[in-house]
């Protein structure tokens, strides 16, 4: 039998005296030196060693008891030497009964250590961070059970803990072997939300870590796990049987892997074991995800690296169970750099706006509500880095692009010089864009044009002075319902439309009702899972199936506007009875007003969102009773090429100046004209300069985009001759071309454009 069998003290002990060291005044290093003295007693071991880290890799020798003493701070194991580089190399435990006889040995005099034959080596983590290594070893060769190596991977934590005091060895010199890379990264990804960014990388949902390490009641500690495992369960099942995420797509796989890994019995049992040794519940999740974190992030095959991002969130749910949390959002540093595998719209406004300089997804699209609220917010939002999240750590210096869809971690000198010099020009650039704000909105030939805005919030409304926006085209009503817990009542409704009222200052305001339903849901309301949201139960065909819930809207807004004009949008409207039913219900609750002897809207106006070519080819019969008509350019480009904007295998494979295309939005514009009613386009398309151009030459006068897109389009239309590129677009919207862009570019001011005022050459997709 050996030393070890013959004492073998349960984990819980030996975490009753760590405890009390820990709490003892004296210095880090009489810590350290009293703490693998410890080790040693209390686990029968003739030696126990602590390597930490230091900046490039090496290990060094910080404390030790049974080998020589003047080694300590003199040894330095190069990276992966010996069986202590080798367990910092693996991030995980190595046991060797013979270690002289293992492969990886590697002999050091100074030490003393040749009379010790078996091994057990531990790496200290922290963070995901590779710290150290902690060893034990014997004088006789003996095979080593799991319960020593789960004694010192506990033992192991908490020396984390002191070793990232700084008190050991300095942060400068203290570097760590990360398990990740911490060379320059670069990513490309989508341009979401435009604009430059500089500063440092916050994580949404970030690796949460516990103060707490050590039990004082172990069986308490127990039932708290045991409670918050049962809550974490219960609200990822309530998730996914809510019917809050969407039938199918990686929204619901990454939901049903949570649930997965909720009840994996591996994870289960490896928790419950680490609460057993002693740990707080909170220091056990921490334990079990470094363990995993330190494995998995080795990983070559991307499926693997993916489960640790399950774990690795599932984890911090975890821990804001036990902590009662459950808002994600914190403070922010100034120049934050928010890095998040998705984000929810509330989520995002939970955030100081005036710290928040940028957004990078892992996920999301340009239809994504949050990009919808970054672009309100002027915030750059950066889509689709998938891995970034891997990538970064907290306060990682970070460049995000959204002119060009990079995110830059850790950039190298001359990449930021780059950048600073791009934010020069930038700012000289906004110096422009305000120099015409008040500038006649008059093409070079004489042409008048509209710009309007898209907003969906209050804090939006401050854009209409400092744009010189002519109005807002398009007020998106949902967004009220979908960052609210509970359904909106009609006196918060009106409260909301009249303040965007009185705040437009007499400029028109068009509000579109709801466009709820598919994937855009909310908390309250169950949603219909659906295989395909974007044609499913949505917009005008939720609210004409629920008549009232839209009359509740349609009464709230004839409140809110009092005596002023009233101008209400129907989105996807599909067939013309559609706009006949919503305009009638609209009417009668007018007259509901005014039987009551209620103020009603000096004028109220009916407007047809224009999304689906059903309608493009229906317009001529409903025109007579439409007051106006808003082409809603994503929504149509997505149904005319029958190509999902939010399959990013397809969404860029179509441009919108392709021949067909074009010729599309003319004839919905001549139809217009023949009936006199007034027209304009919204989106994506109309918010780019190029495309703008095409638009006005086509017709379109009036468009309606984001706040930032103002100032660029505005100089874009003011340079144009809109006649001349009339004239060259008659000429080849029947050339066999997928793109007129190429096209367009080169004939430059031939074709009546200004190209130093087109500054996006790349196509706009589906």
């Amino acid at each position: 039998m050996t030393a070890i069998e013959a004492f073998a003290p349960g984990p819980r002990r030996l975490l009753t005296r760590l405890r009390a060291l820990m709490a003892a005044r004296e210095d880090a290093q009489e810590r350290l030196d009293h703490l693998v003295s410890l080790i040693a007693q209390e686990t029968g071991a003739d030696v126990c060693s602590i390597y930490l880290a230091r900046r490039g890799g090496s290990l060094e020798l910080c404390a030790t008891h049974g080998l020589k003493q003047e080694a300590v701070h003199n040894t330095r194991l190069q990276p992966g030497e010996g069986l202590v580089g080798l367990v910092a190399r693996q991030a995980r435990p190595l046991a060797v009964s013979d270690a002289p006889t293992h492969p990886a040995f590697s002999y050091r005099p100074e030490t003393g250590e040749e009379p010790f034959k078996s091994f057990i080596g531990v790496p200290i983590l922290r963070g995901g961070r590779l710290v150290g290594v902690l060893t034990s070893q014997t004088a006789s060769s003996r095979e080593v059970g799991d319960d020593e190596i789960e004694t010192l991977q506990t033992v192991a934590m908490i020396l984390a803990e002191i070793v990232a005091s700084g008190d050991i060895i300095s942060a400068e010199e203290l570097a760590g072997l990360d398990v990740r890379p911490t060379k320059a990264e670069r990513f490309q990804g989508g341009a979401f939300s435009p604009g430059l960014a500089m500063g440092v990388a916050v994580v949404h949902e970030p690796h949460v870590t516990s103060l707490r390490l050590i039990a004082d009641d172990p069986e308490r500690e127990e039932a708290r796990l045991e409670t918050a495992l049962e809550n974490l369960r219960r609200s990822v099942d309530q998730m996914l049987d809510s019917g809050r995420v969407p039938f199918g797509g990686p929204t619901r796989d990454v939901i049903e892997a949570y649930r997965m890994f909720a009840h994996d019995r591996g994870w289960l049992n490896q928790l419950r074991e680490a609460v057993r040794q002693g740990l707080t519940a909170e220091a056990a999740v921490e334990r079990v995800r470094n363990e995993h974190r330190a494995r998995l992030m080795q990983a070559r095959d991307a499926n693997f690296r993916e489960r640790l991002h399950d774990l690795e969130d599932l984890a911090n749910r975890l821990l804001r169970h036990l902590d009662g949390e459950s808002s994600t959002a914190r403070p922010l540093p100034e120049n934050a750099i928010l890095i998040a595998r998705s984000i929810g719209p509330a989520e995002l406004l939970d955030y100081d706006r005036t710290r928040l300089k940028g957004v990078a997804l892992e996920e999301g699209s340009q239809s994504s509500h949050a990009v919808i609220v970054a672009k309100a917010l002027g915030i750059p939002l950066v889509g689709t880095v998938e891995g970034a999240l891997d990538r970064v750590e907290e306060g990682d210096p970070v460049i995000l692009d959204g002119e060009f869809g990079l995110l830059h971690i850790r950039p190298a000198e001359d990449v930021t010089e780059t950048y600073r010099e791009r934010t020069e020009a930038l700012s000289q650039r906004r110096a422009i864009f305000a120099q015409l704000r008040d500038a006649p909105s008059v093409t070079a030939d004489g042409e008048a044009f509209e710009l309007h805005l898209n907003i969906g919030l209050l804090i939006e409304l401050t854009r209409l002075a400092e744009t010189g926006a002519a109005g807002i085209g398009l007020f998106r009503t949902e967004f009220q319902f979908m960052v609210s817990d509970t359904l909106p009542r009609l006196d918060e409704q009106a409260e909301l439309y009249r303040a965007v009222v009185n705040a437009s200052n007499g400029h028109p305001v068009v509000f579109r009702t709801l466009d709820l339903g598919g994937d855009k849901v909310t908390n309250y309301a169950p949603s219909t899972r659906e295989p395909n949201p974007a044609l499913g139960w949505r917009a005008i065909r939720m609210g004409l199936d629920r008549p009232g819930l839209l009359r509740y809207q349609l009464r709230s807004l004839i409140h809110a506007a009092g005596e002023k004009p009233l101008k209400v949008l129907f989105p996807m409207i599909a067939a013309p009875w559609e706009f006949r039913a919503a305009k009638e219900m609209l009417l009668k609750e007018v007259e509901y007003f005014r039987r009551r002897g209620r103020t009603v809207p000096e004028k109220v106006e009916a407007g047809l969102m224009l999304e689906t070519p059903g309608m493009a080819w229906a317009i001529e019969q409903i025109l007579p009773e439409v007051d106006f008509v808003a082409v809603g350019a994503n929504d149509l480009m997505q149904y005319f090429y029958a190509a999902d904007r939010q399959n990013a295998r397809v969404s860029d494979r179509y441009d919108v100046l392709a021949p067909a295309a074009l010729q599309l939005l003319k004839s919905i514009r001549d139809a217009c004209d023949r009936h006199t009613v007034p027209i304009s386009i919204c989106g994506e398309l109309a918010g780019r300069p190029l495309e703008a151009c095409v638009l006005m030459a086509l017709g379109y006068d009036r468009m309606s985009m984001a706040a930032g897109s103002i100032g660029p389009v505005k100089r874009a239309l003011t340079a144009l001759d809109a006649g001349k590129l009339g004239t060259w677009l008659a000429s080849h919207m029947s050339d066999d071309l997928p793109s007129l862009r190429g096209s367009l570019l080169q004939a430059g001011s031939t074709a009546g454009l200004a190209l130093e005022a087109v500054d996006n050459p790349g196509a706009l997709r589906v």
